[in-house]
């Protein structure tokens, strides 16, 4: 009896705490105003998974008992639902209003390797992708917190570049089954030895590859504290949000993983990163805001607030693209590290896939051992994922323009080039990089004719020559 009242205690102050929590001071001396974003109201009522039938054990599928707690809280007008310590297997999970998934200590919900599980049923029939494990959509006040994981067994949905691993690593994926390609570069998780396929050919199968977690237009967001590892593509997606918080969480992700990007905000307003420490496969804290005629429509990544993060693996630490139609518009990065990432700061897109930013304001950035560019523009970016084939690119609408973006205090000790911009002219135009000391190997700047780049007191230095 004891020991559950002391469950319950720990349970309630861990809810108290995130929805006490005072984000007023990342909003404080901002360059352009924003407004504070609150954390979701969650009602104090509570379950256990447990209570709904559900077995941490490994084995059992606990879909069923998931639907069922958040049924039973949606009844009661929401809660929160407390998955205890163990190992909660399960297929599909959506979120309704009013609903906080609180991961305890040692609680991992794991996301089923049998792929077909992930793929809705529409009138008797399969849905032509799967859908990301945990997911919201037009909801308000959601939250995910606790000290758990959520795992999403990507290595079921991923392919595997052969250059990308050792043979120790080759064997292992063999060992599971799977298809070669005739050349021998990559593996892909079709005709495995234990689950079947979800497509009739493996090139058709890798396009039904599914993020992790993802909301969309959702208003008061939290997710907090908890881990997110190894999902199948993208790990936290919100999409058309209002009023987000992305606040301590770990994500965890191998550095060879295909699309394995970690935080990818989509057309949302009123956003705040903070406290995250990440790995990914991909890009790091990534801004997106669409492509072509929709995207403008969704609007801009607007009022984003994003400090004190790290970041290690990532091909980009913080990045803006590659589509971002829609815009992007008051954004403001500060006091982060990026430690062994490809590149630091990543601005990347193409024609067709590009709109305009704003009031982009980046400031007391640290790096170490960048293996590319620490800062870098690049507007004829090529999506070279798995099967992709560069073609060309012959748009005219939707050229990219980066401008109004003011970086200033970066430290970043190895790089092998410094500052690098390219595109055609009035793309790149209107940047400033001031009061920075940097480190390369090779370069200190490679900046095209076409590109507007003010440079000042930024001090470059490299090994003797």
């Amino acid at each position: 009896m004891k020991k559950s009242l002391l469950t319950c205690l720990a349970a309630f102050m861990t809810a108290y705490l995130f929805a006490q929590t005072d984000y007023s001071k990342y909003y404080q001396n901002l360059p352009k105003p924003m407004p504070v974003v609150q954390a979701p109201v969650i009602p104090e009522y509570r379950v256990n998974l447990k209570d709904f039938g559900g077995v941490g054990d490994g084995i059992s599928m606990n879909t069923d008992a998931f639907a069922k707690a958040i049924s039973a809280l949606n009844k009661k007008g929401g809660g929160h639902l407390v998955v205890p310590a163990g190992i909660w297997l399960t297929g599909l999970v959506s979120l309704k209003d009013n609903i906080d998934l609180h991961l305890e200590r040692n609680a991992i919900m794991v996301f089923t390797p049998n792929r077909g599980e992930l793929i809705p049923l529409e009138d008797g029939k399969a849905d032509d992708k799967a859908k990301p494990g945990l997911t919201a959509s037009k909801r308000k006040n959601i939250s995910v917190t606790g000290e758990g994981i959520i795992d999403g067994n990507g290595e079921y949905w991923r392919p595997v570049k052969r250059g990308k691993v050792s043979d120790t690593e080759w064997n292992q994926y063999k060992a599971m089954g799977g298809t070669v390609t005739p050349d021998g570069k990559l593996w892909y998780p079709f005709d495995l030895k234990h689950f079947p396929n979800i497509a009739a050919t493996y090139d058709a199968q890798e396009k039904m590859r599914t993020h992790l977690v993802r909301f969309t237009d959702c208003e008061n967001v939290l997710i907090q504290g908890v881990t997110l590892r190894n999902s199948p593509k993208f790990h936290f997606v919100p999409q058309r949000c209002t009023n987000v918080i992305i606040d301590g969480i770990k994500v965890a992700c191998p550095w060879n993983a295909q699309n394995g990007d970690a935080i990818d905000i989509g057309n949302c307003k009123n956003v705040l990163i903070v406290n995250n420490i990440i790995n990914a496969g991909d890009d790091g804290i990534c801004m997106k805001g669409g492509v072509g005629e929709k995207g403008l429509a969704d609007g801009p990544c607007e009022n984003i607030n994003i400090q004190d993060n790290t970041v290690y693996h990532a091909h980009g630490g913080f990045v803006i693209g590659s589509e971002f139609c829609g815009g992007m518009k008051n954004i403001f990065v500060h006091n982060n590290t990026f430690a062994g990432t490809d590149t630091g700061l990543r601005f990347k897109s193409a024609a067709g896939r590009g709109g305009v930013t704003q009031d982009i304001y980046i400031s007391n950035i640290f790096m170490t051992d960048i293996k590319d560019e620490a800062i870098v523009f690049q507007c004829d970016y090529f999506d070279n994922h798995v099967g992709a084939q560069a073609t060309g690119n012959k748009e005219t609408k939707f050229l990219p323009h980066f401008t109004d973006i003011h970086i200033s205090d970066v430290t970043c000790y190895g790089a092998k080039v410094g500052i690098k911009a390219d595109g055609e002219p009035g793309m790149v135009d209107g940047i400033t990089i001031k009061n920075s000391t940097i480190f390369y190997t090779d370069k200190d700047r490679e900046i095209s004719p076409n590109c507007e780049v003010s440079v000042d007191n930024v001090k470059f230095n490299t090994f003797a020559r």
